[in-house]
């Protein structure tokens, strides 16, 4: 059984969109594990080459990457999981 988180996040402190990412998946009760970029590197790096670019924050559901708060991408992601 893999124990890995099936939401992970690459966030930092200072990216707006990141909280509204954050905030979006507790509303909808979605657990997921938050990995500041700033505060570790590797996070940072795992963000870039699971996505190809700099941008965060980074969302893997399930190993699907949606760069940027993109509401109907994540919705679709969250329901073909049945994470949602």
């Amino acid at each position: 059984m893999n124990n890995q988180p099936k939401v992970i996040i690459y966030t930092a402190v200072w990216c707006a969109f990141c909280h509204a990412a954050k905030e979006y998946l507790n509303k909808l009760g979605v657990v997921f594990e938050e990995r500041d970029v700033e505060k570790d590197p590797n996070f940072g790096m795992e963000a870039v080459n699971k996505s190809g670019q700099r941008g965060i924050p980074v969302l893997d559901i399930e190993n699907n990457i949606i760069v940027g708060f993109d509401r109907p991408r994540i919705d679709a992601a969250l329901k073909s999981h049945k994470l949602i």
